[in-house]
Parts: C-alpha cells; sequence; structure tokens
C-alpha cells in the first residue's frame, strides 16, 4: 500500500512539474513584459514621391517674389512646400541659359536647399539653352554645328559635369531624365524620332550612361508628356527599345481641368498599367497642374491620381510632381500653380498631407 501510494505521489509529479514550469514561465514573461506572441516588426512602407518642380524660384526670389503661409508669415518656400507634405523636389537643367538661371551653379544652389531639408531629388535635363516640349526640342547655341557623334558626345560631357557637380556637393539625384516631354524625340532636327528614331535613342542611351556612369542607383525616366495617351508612348518607347535604348522610369505629364479631370486619370491609369505590363517599368507621374483659382477641383485630381498611381502592382507607382506650384499672380504668364494671388499655397497641394 505504501509502495503504491509513492508511485502515485511520483506519477502525479511527473504531470505536475511540466504544469507548474508553464506556468511560471508564463508569469516571468508578464513580469517581463514580453509576450509569447510578440507583435511582429512593422512592414517597410515604401517611398512615395510627393513632388514639386521649383526651377522658378531662384528667379522669383531674386525679383523679391515672398511666400507666405495660411496665417500670412512670411516663409521659406521650400519649407512652406514641406509643410503642405511635399517630400520631393524636381529641378531643370539647361545648358547655356541666357540669364544664367537653370545653369549648373543655379541647379546645385537649390538641390543643396531641397537636400538640407531631407527631401529627395530629381534632376530634369532639356539639353537646350531653355525650354525643351513637344513643340521645341532647340540644340544648345554651342552644339548647333555639331554632327550626331559630336552630340553624343556633347550630350555625355554636360550630363556627366552636372551629375559630379551634384556629387562634389554631396547630392546624388533619386531620379534623372534625360530629356523633357520627348514625344517626338530630342535635339532636333537630328533627333526627331518621327524622322529618325535611331537618333533619339542614340542621344537618350548617351545621356543613360552618363548617369549611371556617376551614380548607378540613380533611376533614369524618359518623360512624355500628354500621360492618357497610350498610343504616344508605345510609339515612342517602342521606337527606344527596338534600337537598344533602356531605362528604369518612365515619366508622364497631365494638365487637366476642372472639367475633365476624371477622364484624363481613368485613361492615365490604362495606359500606367499597359506600360508596367508591357515594359515592366515603374512610373512617375513628372508634372501635373491645373489653374490656380480651381483649388477644390485640383485637389479632387491629385487625391485621385496619387490613390491611381499606388495602385499599379509590385510598387510599380513611384511619385506624383506639381509642376512650378509656387508660381503665382501670373508669374511668367503662368497660371497653372497652386498658389493664390497672395502668395499662400490654396487647398490644392493639402491633397499631398
Amino acid at each position: 500500500m505504501k509502495n503504491t501510494f509513492l508511485k502515485i505521489i511520483h506519477i502525479k509529479s511527473i504531470f505536475l512539474i511540466p504544469v507548474f514550469a508553464f506556468w511560471l514561465t508564463l508569469f516571468s514573461c508578464s513580469k517581463s513584459g514580453t509576450s509569447l506572441n510578440p507583435t511582429p516588426p512593422p512592414t517597410p512602407t515604401t517611398f512615395f514621391a510627393k513632388g514639386a518642380d521649383v526651377s522658378w524660384l531662384t528667379e522669383m526670389e531674386n525679383a523679391g517674389i515672398k511666400f507666405y503661409n495660411s496665417s500670412g508669415v512670411q516663409t521659406d518656400c521650400m519649407q512652406l512646400l514641406k509643410n503642405t507634405g511635399v517630400n520631393s523636389i524636381r529641378l531643370r537643367v539647361w545648358v547655356n541659359p541666357a540669364a544664367g538661371w537653370n545653369n549648373t551653379a543655379d541647379v546645385i544652389a537649390k538641390a543643396l536647399r531641397a537636400k538640407n531639408l531631407g527631401m529627395k531629388i530629381m534632376i530634369d535635363f532639356h539639353y537646350s539653352d531653355s525650354w525643351a516640349d513637344p513643340g521645341q526640342q532647340t540644340k544648345p547655341a554651342a552644339w548647333a554645328g555639331q554632327d550626331v557623334a559630336a552630340l553624343q558626345t556633347s550630350v555625355y560631357n554636360h550630363t556627366y559635369a552636372v551629375m559630379d557637380a551634384l556629387k562634389t556637393n554631396g547630392i546624388t539625384p533619386e531620379w534623372v531624365q534625360v530629356g523633357n516631354e520627348t514625344n517626338d524625340g530630342m535635339l532636333w532636327p537630328e533627333g526627331k524620332a518621327s524622322v529618325n528614331m535611331a537618333n533619339y535613342a542614340k542621344f537618350f542611351i548617351t545621356g543613360y550612361n552618363a548617369v549611371k556612369a556617376i551614380s548607378a542607383t540613380t533611376k533614369v525616366i524618359v518623360h512624355l508628356s500628354n500621360g492618357y495617351d497610350n498610343n504616344l508612348y508605345r510609339w515612342n518607347l517602342d521606337g527606344l527599345k527596338a534600337n537598344g535604348a533602356k531605362w528604369d522610369v518612365i515619366g508622364m505629364s497631365l494638365y487637366p481641368t476642372a472639367a475633365n479631370w476624371g477622364t484624363f486619370n481613368n485613361q492615365c491609369l490604362a495606359n500606367m498599367n499597359d506600360m508596367v505590363t508591357r515594359y515592366g517599368s515603374e512610373i512617375m507621374i513628372c508634372e501635373i497642374g491645373m489653374s490656380w483659382d480651381e483649388p477644390t477641383a485640383c485637389n479632387a485630381f491629385i487625391s485621385d491620381l496619387v490613390g491611381k498611381v499606388k495602385l499599379l502592382g509590385n510598387n510599380k507607382g513611384l511619385g506624383v510632381f506639381y509642376w512650378e506650384p509656387e508660381a503665382y499672380n501670373n508669374w511668367q504668364g503662368y497660371t497653372l500653380g497652386a498658389f493664390d494671388n497672395s502668395g499662400k499655397p490654396t487647398s490644392a497641394l493639402q491633397a499631398f498631407n
């Protein structure tokens, strides 16, 4: 009987010891603040560019133009934009502009200000002394008499020099456009795509290589206007690809009105999805704008477009940039900014915040 009793006690102890150990562990975890089911670490969020092209800024400041917050307090323009949610700055580069604005030194001055505010930077090479866009791709005066081979050398040297100057100042652009709205190529007439797609591709490849020679991590953008026009994008990019060009990002411009922005955005989404499927490319909306006096419609347009860019699979949608939002009071005849005539941001930009 005694032996049986001792056996029962022994058997019970075998079962009780692990149970006791479990509750002791649970108690210890509770005391130490350690959960038995710890919360998994948060998934890193992908950076989404909410940007502004402010290439006019130094010229405006030189003209005495000021910027103000909603309370009427004068505020540095880039800081003001950052306060509205802008986290990236885009800057155009001209080769030898007559007044100096947008030359290498001016670009570096603005880029340093953006960097010091913790913003990412996009550089936009126009390969011209002034505006390059779908209606004009004028060669810099100094390159006027050059043949295709010499133009390739000039494109490389200019791109490399600007990128190297930025690097010397501690600036590595996140993105670089090789050309601006090159719907029909660049450096006309030699690089006019509808006349000679191969030359257009040569110039683009040269610019791409110069960017990567300075910064292999910088993403190179091919940028066209009219983001709703799928036929344009297929024609242009198929032509580049067939001639050996490559890129990291497809950039788009989109300038709707208060009346048609919904249609434009839907068409742009369809185009973006096709670009991702057809080329596997990432997408950036490099330019948007709407009349400054339609802030409510503009806010809705931006909010909807941001949402659509974020819909692209595998994080292929990189961001949205407003073109010259700080331009106000009919600055240089431009009326698609996002500041009112008193120099304050309109509600349009609240879509970024």
